[in-house]
């Protein structure tokens, strides 16, 4: 299967170090993309262009991935009581979301036997599941006292990859969790740290402290879920080398906050600390399902925090992908075709899809494709796009790459 997206405006490629390409178009093959360039036509790889989609001068960025869900099992929430909330959220873009906890599952067990059950079975099953086309990567435990370096190896033979958020079980200091912290990165598992706080019945405040001690691989929602820790706090754990987790439902003037003191710490190449910085919804959650979270993040932070609209669409793209070893994320060759043509909304002051989020406008998503493939044309949360990509059919007769 080949596809070709021709006529780009702007090409946004999720890579904080060279944050927009000099293309106008994308060749996909076999859900891969093959070359990005200018020019490119059906040719340009072995074989025959199975369709073409005329981006009709609109934005490319890469499908975004939230960094912070709280699935359970196929796309129903128990704490909203809501269907289908990973379809609406590919409506916002959304192409991949990371699980950091399913700890909203009636009666979720808590001894050591079940939480590792839970974990192996969730991972399991949104690997052969994904709800509207949404990739989801899934079973991340809340680690409870008690565990034990075998039951990390146990979990990782199982197929589990993540460590839900550290605090909402019974692990909630950081000596506590240090050695815990230390068995799952032995067992190739990213491990999140929960912040500020706390954010459900039986969950616990964090401060620093704790974090710096345990040495996760990420912060988690450093601007609260809801309620952040101090300022000093957020200083200090954005003053290491760990990535720094900013959500939709969570402080908006503490993310503010720690994206310009993340800024400040921009070493020879302006970016250090920006590359460490990722965007997640924590939803769903009391603040309720909010497909559109990632956007409205990005929004802020460009419109309100002096964040460039590409850098932060690297937040919510390259940097998670990075942090997690993902093959999405990014508009470049080899990696998973997960892309979202985008563009200004109608009525914007704006032109663009970047100059809208630099005004604080939520750009219109006018298709958005998985591994190559059209999962939907105008979305139907966001705004609608100024300028709607259109498949157009198959290519004529190619001459051939430029």
């Amino acid at each position: 299967m080949r596809t070709l997206i021709a006529n780009i405006g702007t090409l946004v490629t999720g890579d904080i170090d060279a944050p927009i390409a000099d293309a106008d178009s994308i060749l996909i093959e076999d859900g891969r993309i093959a070359a990005v360039g200018r020019g490119l036509t059906a040719d340009a790889g072995a074989g025959g262009a199975a369709q073409r989609i005329d981006a009709k001068g609109t934005t490319a960025i890469p499908g975004l991935i939230d960094s912070h869900a709280h699935p359970v099992f196929g796309d129903y929430t128990p704490r909203q009581q809501m269907s289908n909330f990973i379809e609406s959220g590919l409506h916002g873009g959304v192409t991949t979301v990371i699980s950091a906890g399913e700890v909203h599952l009636p009666g979720r067990p808590k001894d050591i036997v079940g939480l590792k059950a839970l974990a192996i079975v969730a991972a399991k099953a949104y690997g052969a599941f994904r709800p509207g086309g949404v990739k989801v990567r899934a079973g991340a435990p809340i680690l409870e006292l008690g565990l034990e370096e075998h039951d990390f190896a146990e979990m990782a033979a199982g197929g589990v990859t993540l460590v839900g958020e550290i605090g909402l079980g019974s692990v909630k200091t950081g000596a506590q969790a240090a050695p815990m912290v230390a068995w799952a990165k032995q067992h190739g598992m990213v491990v999140t740290f929960h912040t500020g706080g706390p954010s459900i019945a039986g969950s616990n405040p964090i401060a620093a402290d704790a974090v710096l001690e345990a040495r996760p691989h990420i912060v988690g929602h450093v601007n609260g879920g809801t309620t952040p820790m101090s300022d000093a706090d957020i200083e200090r754990v954005i003053d290491t080398d760990m990535a720094i987790e900013i959500v939709h439902c969570g402080n908006g003037r503490a993310a503010i906050h720690a994206v310009r003191v993340a800024a400040s710490l921009g070493g020879p190449d302006g970016q250090a600390g920006l590359r460490r910085v990722i965007i997640g919804n924590d939803a769903p959650s009391g603040t309720g399902v909010v497909p559109l979270g990632i956007l409205r993040v990005m929004a802020h932070l460009a419109s309100l925090g002096d964040v460039a609209p590409e850098i932060a669409v690297a937040m919510a793209t390259g940097n998670t992908a990075r942090v997690h070893g993902l093959d999405t994320g990014v508009l470049g060759v080899g990696k998973a075709a997960d892309i979202a043509l985008v563009d200004a909304p109608i009525g914007s002051t704006a032109s663009t899809a970047l100059d809208a989020l630099r005004v604080g406008d939520l750009p219109g998503i006018s298709m958005a494709l998985i591994d190559g493939v059209v999962m939907i044309g105008r979305s139907r949360n966001t705004p609608p796009a100024a300028r709607a990509a259109e498949v157009v059919g198959a290519p004529g007769p190619a001459a051939g790459a430029h």
